[in-house]
């Protein structure tokens, strides 16, 4: 009987682990990009000059409002 509570508690102690150690990553990660974005405007405006686009200062703030739209669901 000892050996199955040994078992149960390992498992139970195993889950639990797993689930914070994700929850706490995710907040970490959340935290993270909120402070230091992925892409600014100047990162944009470069992309765009690459691809051979012209970058008006319109294009830019609607690919950066698309793009906080799309993180922010």
């Amino acid at each position: 009987m000892g050996t199955i509570w040994v078992i149960l508690i390992a498992t139970a102690a195993l889950i639990a682990g797993v689930a914070l150690g994700f929850f706490i990553a995710r907040r970490y990660m959340m935290s993270y990009l909120k402070k230091n974005p992925p892409i600014n405007e100047q990162m944009l405006r470069t992309l765009m000059m690459q691809m051979g686009q012209k970058p008006s200062q319109k294009k830019i703030n609607q690919m950066m409002r698309a793009m906080n739209n799309q993180s922010e669901k």
